[in-house]
């Protein structure tokens, strides 16, 4: 079939066979019930994967079914890649797209539904590498001690509740989505607490007395009564509170607690672990507080610094001792 040569601009809604309707049905439903993918998670593979096939449809002119993906070349793959760069996708959402993609193929590969290697010749866009600066010892300290402070920046239990959101980030290292999705059921009896993080897979983190008692000053001033099936933190209007609104508020306390501008959420979980790092603690232990699948993503995560790697080393491998 000819190749109609690419233009700029969004690609197509896809037209897709019936054969590939039910394949990309059956994917779907595979990192539902099997991979437990979130539903934010299913949201963005499904955006990137339509993007795909949406491009296919106007690159291969017409319809697309299993048979197109089947006889697809690496050079048009790279049409693809190039489209991306043309309207000026980033090259980490790029990379990311090809992962849903190469990931949909690898899907279809194992069912024995088609094979198609030219998938697997393509290279991932280059990545710079971009981690969040951690905040200094000094400045988490205060952070946590500024818990049940009064700013101004809303009713006393909103500011009780922001900051013993940001003390729980960076006193128990959980992601801002983890956080905000604990219900009142979670919240910490003792020294510890069960975390449903990515995947579905639970973590349990020690909880410092501080951070409990954050979250106690919170409960004791928030005005609405739950059960504990009910979400941990809620907003104003007494719904579950959102990732958006939260990464406000911090916006808002930074300069009223010296904060830098990097001190973002994110930072806050990326503190943890530096710190922890800084002070000696075990890789393998971080990685299992964190939640990584793989501790290269930790020692990605924490900026491990090439002298602490090899002090490491050095005090353990038996060739290094001698």
């Amino acid at each position: 079939m000819a190749r109609p040569s690419a233009i700029a601009g969004p690609d197509p809604d896809p037209l897709l066979a019936s054969d590939l309707q039910g394949a990309v049905s059956a994917w779907r439903a595979w990192l539902e019930s099997e991979r437990r993918a979130s539903p934010h998670t299913l949201a963005a593979y499904d955006r990137d994967l339509n993007g795909f096939l949406g491009f296919l449809g106007g690159h291969l002119g017409g319809e697309v079914g299993l048979t197109h993906l089947t006889d697809l070349r690496a050079a048009d793959f790279r049409a693809w890649l190039a489209r991306r760069v043309t309207r000026g996708l980033q090259a980490s959402s790029t990379a990311r797209a090809l992962s849903v993609v190469r990931g949909f193929f690898r899907f279809l590969e194992r069912r024995n539904i088609l094979h198609n290697p030219a998938i697997h010749s393509l290279r991932t866009p280059k990545l710079p590498h971009h981690v969040p600066k951690a905040l200094e010892v000094q400045d988490a300290v205060d952070l946590v001690a500024a818990t049940g402070d009064s700013y101004g920046l809303g009713p006393p239990w909103v500011e009780k509740r922001d900051l013993a959101l940001f003390t729980l980030i960076y006193g128990c290292g959980l992601r801002i989505g983890e956080a905000l999705g604990l219900d009142r059921r979670h919240m910490p009896q003792s020294d510890r607490m069960t975390i449903d993080g990515k995947g579905g897979k639970q973590r349990v983190v020690p909880v410092l007395p501080v951070v409990k008692k954050a979250l106690e000053d919170y409960l004791a001033a928030c005005p609405f009564a739950y059960g504990p099936d009910d979400p941990l933190f809620v907003g104003v209007r007494g719904k579950r509170l959102q990732a958006a609104m939260a990464q406000k508020r911090l916006r808002e306390l930074r300069p009223l607690l010296g904060l830098p501008e990097t001190a973002t959420p994110h930072a806050l979980r990326h503190s943890f672990a530096t710190h922890l790092l800084a002070g000696g603690g075990d890789l393998r232990a971080i990685q299992e507080l964190l939640g990584h699948a793989s501790l290269s993503t930790t020692q990605r995560y924490t900026d491990v610094d090439t002298e602490h790697l090899r002090g490491v080393y050095r005090a353990a491998h038996p060739r290094a001792r001698n």
